[in-house]
């Protein structure tokens, strides 16, 4: 169906977002030599290996050991070091919340925490591990920045900017091989919002994989005569509530599509902002209340 639509943005190559944590892994580390890497036993699925292979003084195998991958990082900090924690989102977050609430965001730690396989796309591999709550657990920390960017080129950048960030950091991405249609070139601007598609009749707020979708839906909404604006919400805290304030004054009415649990994701904090600043009807794209299941 997508090739018959005629989409703003368009893809000659897809693949897998957490490919772009890795190889941004890799130039944050030629470029910064206080850049180190830890993992809990998920080198080839965290994408990990090239640093691992390049700085093999700087890279650290903790082992199926999450919470103390979570405490070492926060005491690498102390002595300079910019560490970037690599496992799936599931035990990126869930497993270690009391490490991370108390060793980095509490301490306000410079540590970057990168969760791969997160929300449905993850497909087959279950509920279990489709985690949906992990962006609302991280946002609710002090301190803390989350970032869900949407395709190769974006994760990359996104990787890199966290080098100059100083403060805990959530950098989610995915397993799947997906679109390629953000520039490679891209400036990324942690907790700043980009407009993607200028429109007058409702406005799309999308953030990750869903941001294509967004492209899709919007060329969709377009051959019914709706004009949509797409905004990528790349950043879901800081939020750039400047960007939805505008949009929405504009459009009237607006959507939220996330991988998410409607509680506590992307939705509620547009939600939030809207209610204190300009009430306007909004519907959510989410999972409302249920744990995911395997299938394609």
């Amino acid at each position: 169906m997508e090739k018959t639509l005629d989409l703003k943005y368009t893809y000659t190559e897809k693949k897998d977002t957490r490919s772009g944590f890795g190889d941004g892994l890799l130039e944050a580390g030629r470029k910064n030599p206080n850049v180190v890497g830890l993992c809990a036993d998920l080198i080839g699925s965290l994408k990990m290996g090239a640093f691992q292979k390049e700085f093999p003084d700087r890279f650290f195998q903790v082992g199926i050991a999450e919470a103390n991958m979570i405490g070492l990082a926060a005491g690498m900090t102390i002595n300079g070091k910019i560490p970037f924690t690599g496992t799936f989102a599931n035990f990126s977050t869930g497993r270690v919340y009391d490490q991370i609430r108390q060793s980095v965001a509490y301490s306000d730690k410079n540590v970057k925490i990168c969760a791969s396989h997160a929300g449905l796309t993850l497909g087959e591999d279950g509920a279990t591990h489709q985690i949906l709550e992990d962006l609302g657990m991280m946002k609710m920390l002090p301190h803390m920045t989350v970032i869900n960017p949407c395709d190769y080129n974006q994760t990359k950048a996104a990787t890199l900017a966290l080098v100059d960030h100083v403060g805990p950091a959530y950098l989610r991405f995915g397993r799947p091989s997906w679109p390629i249609f953000t520039p490679a070139d891209q400036k990324f601007e942690i907790g700043k919002a980009w407009k993607m598609i200028e429109g007058k009749d409702v406005t799309i707020f999308a953030t990750g994989h869903l941001v294509w979708e967004a492209v899709v839906a919007e060329a969709m909404l377009r051959e019914e005569g709706i004009s949509a604006e797409v905004i990528n919400i790349h950043t879901i805290k800081p939020l750039d509530t400047e960007a939805i304030l505008e949009s929405v004054a504009k459009t009237g009415c607006a959507v939220s599509a996330e991988e998410h649990q409607l509680n506590g994701g992307l939705g509620d904090s547009i939600a939030q902002t809207l209610i204190s600043n300009h009430p306007a009807p909004l519907e959510y794209v989410g999972v409302n209340d249920s744990f995911g299941e395997s299938g394609t």
